[in-house]
C-alpha cells in the first residue's frame, strides 16, 4: 500500500485527528490570530479545546477537562461582576443575568462569531480547525428543547418563587418539594437549573450531545486553556473581552405582578412613610391622547415617575421605576473579590451585602 494510503487509514482509524496535524491547519492558526492567543497558548491545546467528549471519549485528547475548568472559571467572575455591581437584585433576576452572560446560547452565538465550524462527523482525517462532535438526532433534540422550554430556569423560579417580586402566580411542578430558593443556591447549577442528569463525567463521556452544549463546551474549554497556559490575570481579561464587554440590559429582565403593593412593603421594611402617588403634570383629560405624569412620593422623598395614557397606567409605571431604582442600585467603587487576588492586587474594599428582595 501507498504511504499516503497508509496514512490516511491510520487517521480514519482514530476518533480524533492527532496532536501533530495542528501545527499544519490554516483553520487552526487563524483562529489562534483571530482570538489573539498568546504564543505561549499552543496550537495543539487549541485543537484539544476543538474535540468534544463525544467525538473522543478519551479525556487526555478532547476538552472535557478545559471545559470544566472554564465552566468554574465563567460562572467565577460572572456572578462576582453582576452582584458586586448591583448587590440588591433578585435572586431570580441574577440567575437570568448569569445565563444571559455565559449560558448556552450565548456562548454559542460567541463560537459563531469566532468563525468556528462544525464538522459532519468527527475522525482522525477531518482538518483540526473544525469543531468536533457526534450530534444527537433531530427528533430527540426536538424532544429535548420542548423539555427544557418546560424545565427551564426562569419557568422553575416563576414556580418555586412565586413569593418574590417580579414573579407570575405559582404553577404545578413535578419537584417543587425541593426546588426552593436555597436549593437553586446550593444545589442547582449558576443558572438555576437542575444539575439532574447535566454534565460529562472527566471518565466516561455522552455517546452524542446537541450543537448548542458542545459549542457551549468549547468557549469553556478556551478559557480553561488560557487560564493554564497564561495565568489567571490573562483569564480575567480574556473574560473581559468576550463576556463582559457584551451589552445586559438588566433592566429589562423584571417581571412585577403588583408593583404598588410591592413598592409599599418595600418602603415598610425599609421604614418609610408609605408611598403616595401624585399627579406632577396632564395634558389632553378631555382628548383622545391625554397623557399623564404621576410621581410616587414617601413623604417629600420621590422614589419615582412614570407616564402613561391614564392615571393607573402612569401610577404602576411610576412604582415599577421605584422598585428598579432600588433593586438596580449600583454602588460607584464596586470591587469585586478577584481584584484582590495575584501580585498586583489592590486592597481589599467590602462591598454591600443587602437584606434580599421583598418577600410578600
Amino acid at each position: 500500500m501507498p504511504p499516503h494510503l497508509q496514512k490516511e487509514a491510520r487517521l480514519r482509524a482514530l476518533p480524533s485527528p492527532p496532536l501533530s496535524e495542528a501545527r499544519t491547519s490554516a483553520k487552526l492558526a487563524a483562529l489562534h490570530a483571530r482570538l489573539s492567543l498568546s504564543p505561549r497558548l499552543p496550537v495543539e491545546t487549541l485543537a484539544r479545546c476543538l474535540v468534544d467528549g463525544t467525538a473522543d471519549p478519551n479525556p487526555d485528547f478532547s476538552n472535557t477537562s478545559l471545559s470544566t475548568l472554564g465552566r468554574d472559571l465563567y460562572s467565577y467572575y460572572t456572578a462576582e461582576a453582576i452582584l458586586c455591581r448591583y448587590p440588591r437584585l433578585p435572586t431570580a433576576v441574577v440567575f437570568a443575568a448569569m445565563n444571559a452572560y455565559v449560558g448556552p446560547n450565548t456562548l454559542t452565538q460567541i463560537t459563531k462569531e469566532w468563525g468556528v465550524e462544525l464538522v459532519a462527523e468527527p475522525g482522525g482525517e477531518v482538518d483540526p480547525g473544525y469543531l468536533q462532535c457526534k450530534r444527537e438526532d433531530s427528533m430527540l433534540v426536538r424532544q429535548r428543547s420542548k423539555k427544557k422550554s418546560s424545565d427551564s430556569p426562569v419557568a422553575t423560579l416563576k414556580e418555586s418563587l412565586p413569593r418574590i417580586v417580579g414573579l407570575n402566580p405559582p404553577t404545578p411542578a413535578r419537584h417543587s418539594w425541593s426546588r426552593g430558593v436555597s436549593s437553586m443556591t446550593v444545589q442547582d447549577d449558576e443558572f438555576g437549573g437542575s444539575t439532574e442528569g447535566n454534565g460529562q463525567s472527566l471518565t466516561t463521556a455522552a455517546a452524542a450531545t446537541t450543537v448548542e452544549d458542545a459549542c457551549a463546551r468549547f468557549v469553556q474549554a478556551v478559557m480553561g486553556a488560557v487560564y493554564l497556559h497564561r495565568g489567571k490575570q490573562a483569564a480575567k481579561t480574556f473574560f473581559k473581552e468576550h463576556i463582559l464587554s457584551r451589552h445586559l440590559d438588566i433592566g429589562k429582565m423584571f417581571e412585577f405582578k403588583a408593583p404598588t403593593r410591592d413598592l409599599t412593603r418595600l418602603c415598610a421594611r425599609e421604614g418609610l412613610d408609605s408611598p403616595v402617588a401624585r399627579i406632577l403634570s396632564e395634558t389632553g383629560r378631555l382628548s383622545r391622547h391625554p397623557v399623564f405624569i404621576v410621581g410616587v412620593f414617601a413623604g417629600r422623598e420621590k422614589l419615582g415617575e412614570g407616564t402613561g395614557s391614564s392615571l393607573n397606567e402612569a401610577r404602576v409605571r411610576a412604582a415599577v421605576g421605584a422598585l428598579k431604582g432600588w433593586y438596580l442600585y449600583s454602588p460607584l467603587d464596586a470591587m469585586v473579590p478577584s481584584e484582590a487576588e495575584g501580585p498586583h492586587a489592590k486592597r481589599w474594599k467590602p462591598g454591600l451585602i443587602d437584606i434580599g428582595e421583598v418577600i410578600c
